[in-house]
């Protein structure tokens, strides 16, 4: 299984705690549209054997870009690659982008074929227009949406400096899960002022419309960002460790007793709903990311795209793809399998760790992993080394220590 992630380095505003990478000018969107079809061309000899079986659109904000520009994207991994019969196709969504004709004023009239050329109140003007809209994803093959929800709450919203409003969240899943049945949300803990109350209502808000996969994360203050500097300067509070871990545990017992498996550290999902594209990112299999700081990994090596939207273009348009590569060693792979299997229900397989690095890995792992056996953040079960519900939370940590160097 291999799958393709298309990154979409255009957002409306810059959210305050994010890092990735992006524009807020859409000055250049055709020229990027036009250098993503042509790096997807550019690289299909990395998959000459492979069939994709995933394509994620992620962001930056996808759902800026219109159907036209995300089919011909779609139909040119079609053309250049083995696609598998039934793939899975996610788009990141922004609830305003998908609420968009909510906004539609009384004297605006929708296209004659989507309301047969009679008027309509501005009510079901939005009602059929957000119709046509997810009619329009599901006509190009996306079957999965990842709507970036963060909290329905507007003090939380603000603070974050998201683009849409607790309203249009709603509203937003209201209509989506009307047309797809595969969706996910995103949710952030952690939040400054946040309460147990407060969180618990974020994940109820959730679950009331039925959504059968959420990723929820910690905020953390990432460097450079708003929030790193708004913390700095004194005008916002720093992060609560203590808040976010106990926020998490009431997330992880409230999704579990509403059915949901926790398969990886920050997704939950009912059986059948799991991501398939981060689940082969975790067990270790191929991609290709397109797009300017987008990752690739094919087994051996690493690379990523420059960071920068025009750098990026023009290279591309000189037939030169803008990747640094690192060849992976034994010790890098073995450090990510250890850092990827602790973050999943799967954990770590003893005998894998024996039979691909050697016993002497093996043994290095069991000797660091001692102590926090002893201290019950992991265990041993059927030979997989796992973490306890205390451990998941502090997955990361446990897994730098149990690392080797090179």
């Amino acid at each position: 299984m291999s799958g393709i992630y298309i990154h979409i380095p255009f957002c409306k505003q810059a959210c305050h705690y994010c890092d990735f990478h992006f524009s807020t000018s859409l000055k250049k969107r055709d020229e990027m549209v036009k250098a993503l079809a042509k790096e997807i061309e550019l690289r299909k000899t990395e998959f000459k054997t492979e069939t994709v079986e995933t394509i994620y659109f992620g962001g930056g904000t996808p759902s800026l870009l219109t159907i036209d520009e995300l089919r011909f994207l779609i139909e040119t991994i079609y053309k250049n690659y083995k696609v598998s019969n039934n793939p899975e196709i996610t788009l990141e969504a922004n609830p305003d982008d998908l609420v968009i004709a909510s906004k539609l004023t009384a004297n605006v009239t929708l296209r004659a074929d989507i309301i047969d050329n009679k008027m309509l109140s501005p009510r079901a003007q939005s009602r059929d227009f957000m119709d046509r809209i997810f009619y329009d994803y599901k006509s190009i093959g996306i079957n999965r949406l990842s709507i970036g929800i963060q909290s329905f709450f507007e003090d939380d919203l603000k603070l974050m400096n998201r683009a849409h409003n607790a309203a249009e969240a709603k509203a937003c899943l209201a209509e989506a899960t009307r047309h797809f049945d595969n969706i996910s949300v995103d949710l952030i803990y952690g939040i400054q002022n946040s309460t147990k109350e407060k969180w618990l209502q974020n994940i109820e808000t959730a679950l009331s419309f039925g959504i059968p996969h959420i990723s929820s994360y910690a905020l953390t203050v990432e460097p450079k960002t708003a929030l790193a500097s708004f913390i700095a300067k004194g005008i916002i509070e720093d992060v609560d460790d203590e808040l976010a871990h106990e926020q998490f545990n009431l997330l992880k017992n409230k999704l579990e007793t509403e059915g949901f498996v926790h398969y990886e550290l920050s997704n939950f999902g009912k059986e059948g709903f799991f991501s398939k594209n981060n689940t082969a990112y975790w067990q270790g299999k191929s991609y290709i990311g397109i797009g300017p700081s987008a990752h690739s990994f094919n087994g051996k090596e690493r690379g990523w795209n420059l960071r920068n939207n025009s750098k990026y273009i023009q290279s591309i348009e000189d037939g030169i793809l803008p990747i640094e590569i690192e060849e992976l060693t034994k010790v890098d792979h073995y450090n990510e399998y250890i850092m990827t299997g602790l973050r999943t229900m799967f954990g770590v397989s003893l005998s894998k760790v024996e039979l691909e690095f050697g016993k002497n890995y093996k043994d290095y792992l069991l000797k660091h992993a001692e102590i926090f056996i002893q201290q019950q953040l992991l265990y041993i079960e059927n030979n997989h080394l796992k973490t306890t519900q205390k451990g998941m939370f502090l997955s990361d940590g446990i897994s730098s220590e149990l690392f080797k160097l090179n």
